[in-house]
Parts: structure tokens; C-alpha cells; sequence
């Protein structure tokens, strides 16, 4: 009996062993740190993409669900994330299952990069500069007219923003995107006035 229980608590231990080295090794790999939003943020982005029931929102690195778990149960969204780390997959199935919103995430194991992203109503990016100019020409060509982009922390080069909140740092864009950038706004918010 204490040699099953010697076996299952190795086991136990070789798991946990794996998963911590996943939810380091993934990041460096990648050069994708999880880097957690605050739920004011995430609030205040759902709100200026004026998620409507029924929306189909996709969150492009969904680390821990966060995002998804806010638009399913907070604005009765369809909540889509795509996450390469298998930890925080896992992670945000057992969030979504603990939040009672389980059949409105889906959670999609892969590379954003790499997804099909052509059904989203509102797509969520939390992440620096250089990728997100990697993600434009994705957004461009796969999203449908009318679709929201918010991001956190990171603007759209290239784009000119529909809507600012510079106190939380989000960027609201329709699409198609009109070019242009942070300046272009600023200007033509200034000459509104």
C-alpha cells in the first residue's frame, strides 16, 4: 500500500514538475510573457468595444481567461481565446468551469498567429509593439467589416484609433482600419473642438 502511494505521489510530483517547467520554458521560447490585466482594464475595454450579447469575442493570448470569463459572463459574449501555453489552457478551462460560464469559452491550444480568427465580432490584444504589428495584415485580412480591435498598453502602427482611453492605456479600431496613428487622432480630436 505505501508503495502505491510512494508511485502516485512521484507521479503527482513528475506533473506538477512538467507543468512548472511548461509555464517557463513556453514564455522564453516564444518571447510571449504572461503579463496579467487588471479587471478594471479588461472592464473598460469590453465597454468601449460595446460588446453586444451574442458577440463573438476572440482574446489573442488569453493567458490565465480572464478576458473570456469577463465577456461571457459579464456581457453575455461568445469568448474564443487562443493560448500556446498548455498550462494556461488548462487553467482557463478550470476558471471558466468555476465561473459558471463553461459553454460560452471555447479555449483553442495554438499560435494566434496562426488562427482562424474571420468569425470575431471583437478581437482583444494584450501586447507590446512589435507584435502587434505582426498581427495587422492578420486583422486585415481576416476580419470582416465592422469588427472591433481593442488593445491594451499597445497601439496599432499604422492605424489610426477610433477611441482612446489614455488613463487605462486602450485603443479602440473598426475595421476596415483607417490609417494613420495616435497623432492623426490627437489632430483630428483637437480640430473637433
Amino acid at each position: 500500500m505505501t508503495n502505491i502511494v510512494f508511485y502516485l505521489l512521484s507521479l503527482l510530483g513528475l506533473v506538477f514538475l512538467l507543468l512548472a517547467i511548461l509555464w517557463l520554458i513556453i514564455p522564453l521560447i516564444t518571447g510571449l510573457p504572461w503579463v496579467p490585466s487588471q479587471s478594471r482594464r479588461i472592464h473598460r475595454a469590453l465597454q468601449m468595444a460595446d460588446i453586444q450579447p451574442g458577440d463573438v469575442v476572440y482574446d489573442l493570448g488569453a493567458g490565465d481567461g480572464r478576458v473570456l470569463i469577463a465577456a461571457a459572463r459579464d456581457f453575455h459574449a461568445r469568448a474564443v481565446g487562443i493560448e500556446i501555453s498548455p498550462v494556461h489552457c488548462l487553467i482557463t478551462y478550470l476558471r471558466a468551469c468555476f465561473s459558471g460560464v463553461r459553454h460560452e469559452i471555447t479555449i483553442h491550444q495554438g499560435n494566434f498567429y496562426r488562427a482562424d480568427i474571420s468569425t470575431a465580432d471583437v478581437v482583444f490584444i494584450y501586447a507590446i509593439s512589435k507584435y502587434s504589428a505582426k498581427l495587422r495584415p492578420i486583422l486585415e485580412t481576416q476580419l470582416k467589416s465592422g469588427a472591433r480591435v481593442v488593445t491594451i498598453s499597445s497601439d496599432m502602427n499604422g492605424w489610426q484609433p477610433d477611441k482612446i482611453d489614455s488613463h487605462e492605456l486602450i485603443f479602440l479600431y473598426h475595421m476596415p482600419p483607417k490609417p494613420g496613428n495616435i497623432e492623426t487622432f490627437l489632430l483630428q480630436q483637437s480640430t473637433v473642438r
